[in-house]
């Protein structure tokens, strides 16, 4: 197997749309707050607009992506980028609006597009021969690398050099022009009829431990990005650091995800998941102990290459569970647990800060993830002694369409 076999004019135009509709998302939070910072109080009305944003995503990933239609998801993706996009110029155009209307656009922009990034992997794959999704899905992963690396430092840029609100017009412009594009794909990733709602809930149910993966992996972000600026405040190393140090973890990352797709790995999809998601997090956890600002940037660097194979394995073990008809539901309930994860160590995080260390804040994180990796180890193995082993195609269920292994 090889990147060539991917190489599409169709997979190109796609990765121009997911490139203009995943853009907004990064910049977001970061964007909020910038927006509020010069308000009275503004760095906690600008958190409370991150943390609504997010909400929004949250609760509009598993609701709108339940309800795409493998046969014509089109409309229904273009509908939620075109909302977006008014969610994001909104405060945009009215910086100085009361709180509550910034908090309605701001859950707007979270909620409307939040299926289109389960809609769009489930069109990548459909655009790749069966063999090739590692491929494919790996090419994703080191665009969103690219994105998370570039969109903070172009928030900041725009928000200090420009206005405070042009990072959000620039997303909103992003967002609604990532709307055409999708005539230029395929209107959907499936031919046969939709499977009911009873055995598309029964499906999604059945790969639980995934999203439990999901959480964890994204919980490791969440104390790398949101805990790093008081660590390295605690080791007496310059705060500005913090930038750097993160683009090179996205770095790594990317670079991980180019070298997962070189090659088939041995092992069973589920197993891979979680012995990476054990690696990644020792590499976070010497973070919080290595005194030094070169050994935290090495173990940053080595946790991004192992958060590239956490993401993809569970996409991929993800895929082998569920049916076409019911991927993008699945991706999308993937989403919002692992914003669920992310808000959860976060907040952990930030509650342990006012009484304990830094480094210590990032442990109990650290230990936080391994419990969650213990539960889908355990799920995966009672899935495998019951017969829904999550990394494998499912029984069929009556009107289900299950897609073969490959």
């Amino acid at each position: 197997m090889s990147y060539r076999e991917v190489a599409s004019k169709q997979v190109l135009t796609w990765a121009f749309v997911a490139v203009a509709a995943r853009v907004p998302v990064a910049m977001a939070p970061l964007a909020l707050v910038f927006l509020v910072r010069e308000r009275p109080g503004g760095y906690t009305l600008g958190a409370v607009l991150a943390a609504v944003y997010v909400i929004g995503e949250i609760v509009g990933a598993p609701v709108l992506g339940m309800r795409l239609d493998a046969r014509r998801a089109r409309p229904q993706l273009a509908a939620g980028l075109a909302a977006g996009a008014v969610g994001f110029a909104g405060p945009g155009v009215l910086p100085d609006a009361h709180p509550v209307v910034l908090g309605a656009f701001a859950f707007l922009a979270g909620a409307a597009p939040a299926a289109a990034s389960g809609g769009l992997r489930a069109l990548l794959t459909s655009l790749v021969p069966g063999h090739a999704a590692a491929q494919a899905l790996s090419v994703e992963s080191m665009l969103t690398s690219a994105v998370w690396a570039v969109s903070p430092a172009a928030v900041t840029g725009l928000a200090l050099g420009v206005a405070p609100g042009v990072p959000l017009l620039l997303a909103a412009a992003l967002m609604g022009a990532s709307v055409p594009g999708l005539w230029l794909l395929p209107e959907g990733w499936q031919k046969e009829a939709r499977d009911s709602g009873t055995a598309q809930l029964r499906v999604l149910a059945a790969a639980w431990p995934v999203y439990v993966t999901g959480a964890a992996g994204l919980s490791l972000l969440a104390l790398a990005e949101l805990v790093l600026p008081a660590l390295l405040e605690q080791r007496g190393i310059a705060v500005g650091w913090s930038g750097p140090l993160l683009l090179g973890m996205s770095a790594a990352a990317g670079v991980g995800a180019f070298l997962y797709g070189l090659r088939t790995w041995p092992g069973r999809l589920p197993v891979r998941c979680l012995l990476l998601l054990c690696g990644m997090s020792a590499a976070v956890g010497l973070v919080a102990l290595l005194p030094g600002l070169p050994g935290i940037a090495a173990a940053l660097a080595v946790a991004g290459l192992f958060q590239a194979g956490v993401m993809l394995t569970r996409n991929l073990s993800l895929r082998e569970a569920l049916p076409p008809s019911a991927l993008a539901a699945g991706y999308s309930v993937m989403y919002a647990a692992v914003g669920a994860g992310y808000a959860a160590t976060g907040t952990l995080a930030g509650a342990l800060l006012r009484l304990t260390a830094a480094s210590t804040a990032i442990l109990a994180g650290v230990g936080l993830t391994l419990v969650l990796t213990a539960i889908a180890w355990w799920g995966e193995i009672r899935g495998r002694t019951h017969g829904t082993d999550p990394g494998r195609a499912p029984a069929p269920l009556p009107g289900t369409a299950v897609r073969r292994p490959g």
